[in-house]
């Protein structure tokens, strides 16, 4: 059996309001554009999944909203600025497949580059900007069973590559 995760790191956010609590802060007008592209290029792709395990951030669910993705959600606080080991506990939790996961960073950076048996040494990937998103998927029967070093990158998008793409299209 293969399980599918879709790790997505939230949006651009809002830096407006310099007093704004950091949970609160939405997407700025980039972060929003960002958000509708990758769920685009998510439904192109056919990565689809069956349930979301999102930070209670408002800038991951606004990430999420906009996505417009069809699936339950379980809106989880340990995702909050989680480290890796946080956020593999998370996931090791998730019954259903495939599965997206946002978060922030630098865990969910970290998570990704630790997750795949083989990541990239692309520059783009080690920072895991706003918005990047890896589909990676792992030979395994349940989410318990997936740990370190044992995914296999399927694809990886940047919301600025999308825009660049969609502009010569």
């Amino acid at each position: 059996m293969t399980l599918r995760l879709i790790l997505m790191r939230h949006a651009k956010s809002c830096w407006t309001d310099p007093l704004a609590d950091d949970h609160d802060r939405v997407l700025n007008a980039r972060g929003r554009k960002a958000a509708q592209d990758l769920g685009d290029w998510l439904r192109a792709g056919g990565y689809l999944p069956d349930l979301a395990l999102c930070s209670t951030a408002m800038r991951t669910r606004e990430t999420l909203e906009r996505l417009e993705l069809d699936c339950p959600t379980n809106y989880e606080p340990d995702l909050y600025h989680a480290p890796a080991g946080q956020i593999l506990t998370v996931l090791q939790s998730a019954t259903a497949n495939p599965v997206i996961l946002l978060g922030h960073n630098p865990g969910i950076g970290d998570f990704a580059a630790r997750i795949l048996r083989d990541p990239p040494r692309d520059e783009d990937f080690m920072a895991f900007p706003t918005g990047a998103t890896l589909v990676v998927d792992f030979a395994a029967t349940t989410w318990a069973k997936v740990g370190w070093a044992k995914g296999t990158m399927v694809d990886f998008a940047l919301p600025r590559a999308l825009a660049t793409q969609s502009q010569s299209a």
